[in-house]
């Protein structure tokens, strides 16, 4: 009697130690929240953006729901909810990308900054840029010197807003809708945000770009998401 009571007592410790496990799993320690920051030569820009991101080296059995996959080399790296990864194993450990992985989309969220007249797309401590040589997008060193400009604030920014899927887009599809709506509201006003000055006149700036928003809005609307 005594026998069983003792594995009976053994068996809800252990079922009670695997419930304990599970949450340290999907929220692991050292995330962060609350906005994302941005250290420039000393100066640091905060986004109110809300993003959780695990830290560098965190492993985990999971990758996110609609994650990406891109190759690099001989190598093949996952993103997803801002964060990459790559295989651990069974599992999957938090890296940053290395120099020169090249995607064809954008991270989630990302902040513009201008150096020399060029574009920089900065998120969750990884730069990227948009090279004429190469399709898509860049991993690269972060930049020397002040930024030129930064842009303003989500709100009021040509590229930093928020797409929601209300029809429950993939990540893949997310990004070819961004990316056609964005060349058809290029087409549209003459206002390119990833060029400097929006490519148009410097008194025609504002204008345009609220021409632009006005327009790749719309056309997102139309394919199923919620813009602010």
């Amino acid at each position: 009697m005594k026998r069983s009571v003792l594995y009976s007592i053994g068996a809800v410790a252990a079922a009670m130690a695997l419930l304990c496990a599970v949450p340290a799993l999907a929220d692991p320690p050292g995330h962060r929240s609350g906005t994302e920051q941005h250290s420039a030569n000393g100066r640091n820009s905060h986004r109110p953006y809300d993003r959780y991101y695990p830290p560098r080296g965190y492993v985990t059995p999971y990758l996110p729901h609609d994650y990406h996959t891109v190759h690099h080399g001989h190598d093949h790296y996952y993103y997803g909810g801002g964060v990459w990864y790559r295989p651990y194993g069974p599992r999957f450990t938090v890296i940053t990308p290395p120099f020169g992985l090249t995607m064809s989309f954008l991270p989630d969220f990302y902040t513009t900054y201008w150096y020399g007249g060029v574009p920089y797309y900065y998120a969750n401590s990884v730069y990227y840029v948009r090279r004429p040589d190469v399709p898509g997008y860049v991993v690269t060193e972060a930049p020397s010197g002040d930024p030129e400009r930064v842009e303003p604030p989500a709100a009021a920014s040509s590229e930093d807003f928020f797409m929601y899927p209300r029809d429950g887009q993939s990540a893949d599809t997310q990004a070819r809708d961004r990316y056609e709506c964005h060349r058809w509201a290029v087409s549209e006003t003459g206002f390119d945000p990833t060029q400097s000055g929006g490519g148009v006149p410097e008194g025609e700036t504002g204008v345009r770009r609220s021409d632009y928003l006005r327009a790749i809005t719309a056309c997102l609307e139309a394919r199923g998401y919620t813009v602010r």
